[in-house]
């Protein structure tokens, strides 16, 4: 329903309910006037009445001019009740008022309805119509060719070293003479990736595709359609939603294409299955998964275009001390429970430094070294992380947390 639609609409039944409302306040005044009419008539019998039987000799002289007094007030009472709804200008003026001041605040109260629910030049639309206009969208929107040449000219990347930019050239040119070289291509998407050449990277890694045929993996596809979506500025194009298709129908769970296909969902008029896809892998995990902070950033709007109220997002599963661990320090003293607190660290410290493990771990570690006030340390730790993460965004993001916490940042 369009705005005028429901504005005409708003206002008839606003109408309809004012003109009723004063109705009913107008029947009042009339019935309390005609009872106010009623009982002065009835005084007036009973004076009359009084006379009657003081000329029969039936009531003496001074108990006649008693009721006499009282019924003459009980008069006086009553017609000045009847005459006060009997001021026809006044009452119906008030009436009149009171009707348009009821009609302006429903049609006020519709207005801000309205603009809280509604959304303004657009017609009511049906589940299936949404749906069906959402398909088109899809079917129609631009390819992978014409998102690229939409996207602004960026600088070209250049290599600081000298030596180093030399290599590349000498790579991409052996590579064009070679162009069955399954490594060769590997290699080359890969350095244009980290150059930011995304387009070029594409190009390199759908060589990698054709090369390896039925070979090709999960983390293959999910490669070629991340370089793709970087090289239109973030939009997944059909070229891109066929390579996640391919991946999701090697491995539906893979997180990667999952995140990604959400995507495509939403830029395609879908928010309530994109909003599904993206509540799963939050309560999937793990926490350091590339995907999880790109979700949590935008989760809480997505749920509102997906009509899903009061939507809380799980909370992140990090690993704590066990139980156990809980039950033994209970019992310590001070002394005892900071020696098993700093054994604790230097046990993931040293575990970290030897075996690696997620970034939800550096980030245990810098907080906890913090704590014990060693903040070189943790400076230390949390320069390391950053290197191993390096290319891993949503690590990134949980260290900087990590780094804030501690008052590193």
């Amino acid at each position: 329903m369009d705005i005028w639609g429901f504005g005409i609409i708003a206002a008839g039944l606003a109408l309809v309910v004012s003109v009723v409302l004063a109705a009913a306040l107008r029947a009042g005044r009339a019935q309390a006037q005609s009872t106010a009419s009623y009982d002065l008539q009835v005084y007036r019998d009973q004076l009359a009445e009084v006379e009657r039987d003081l000329a029969r000799g039936t009531i003496n002289p001074e108990d006649a001019a008693r009721v006499r007094t009282e019924v003459s007030r009980r008069i006086l009472a009553a017609d000045a009740d009847a005459r006060l709804p009997d001021d026809a200008a006044q009452s119906k003026g008030g009436t009149k008022a009171l009707a348009l001041g009821l009609a302006v605040l429903l049609l006020a109260g519709s207005a801000v309805l309205y603009w809280q629910l509604g959304a303004l030049g657009y017609a009511d639309q049906r589940l299936q119509a949404r749906i069906a206009m959402a398909a088109e969208r899809r079917a129609e929107r631009p390819t992978q060719a014409q998102a690229e040449a939409a996207q602004p000219d960026a600088p070209q990347a250049q290599e600081e070293n000298p030596e180093y930019a030399a290599l590349i050239d000498q790579l991409r040119s052996a590579v064009a003479q070679r162009p069955d070289d399954l490594q060769g291509h590997v290699l080359l998407a890969q350095t244009e990736a980290r150059l930011g050449n995304f387009a070029q990277a594409a190009k390199a890694q759908a060589v990698v595709l054709r090369l390896k045929g039925d070979d090709v993996t999960v983390a293959d596809l999910t490669t070629q359609a991340e370089l793709l979506i970087f090289a239109a500025g973030g939009y997944v194009s059909p070229a891109a939603e066929d390579a996640l298709r391919r991946a999701l129908n090697i491995d539906d769970t893979d997180g990667s294409a999952r995140f990604y296909w959400g995507e495509m969902l939403i830029q395609t008029g879908r928010p309530d299955l994109g909003f599904r896809l993206w509540d799963g892998l939050l309560r999937a995990g793990p926490e350091d998964a590339p995907w999880m902070a790109p979700i949590r950033a935008r989760i809480d709007d997505l749920a509102v275009l997906a009509g899903v109220n009061g939507y809380t997002p799980p909370q992140p599963n990090l690993r704590g001390p066990s139980q156990q661990d809980m039950d033994n320090a209970a019992g310590m003293t001070p002394q005892e429970r900071m020696q098993m607190i700093e054994g604790m660290v230097s046990s993931l410290s040293d575990r970290l430094a030897t075996e690696g493990g997620p970034a939800t771990e550096w980030a245990r570690l810098i907080t906890a070294l913090s704590v014990l006030g060693r903040q070189d340390d943790a400076r230390a730790v949390l320069d390391n992380a950053r290197a191993t993460f390096d290319d891993n965004r949503g690590a990134l993001d949980i260290l900087t947390g990590a780094a804030e916490q501690a008052g590193l940042e």
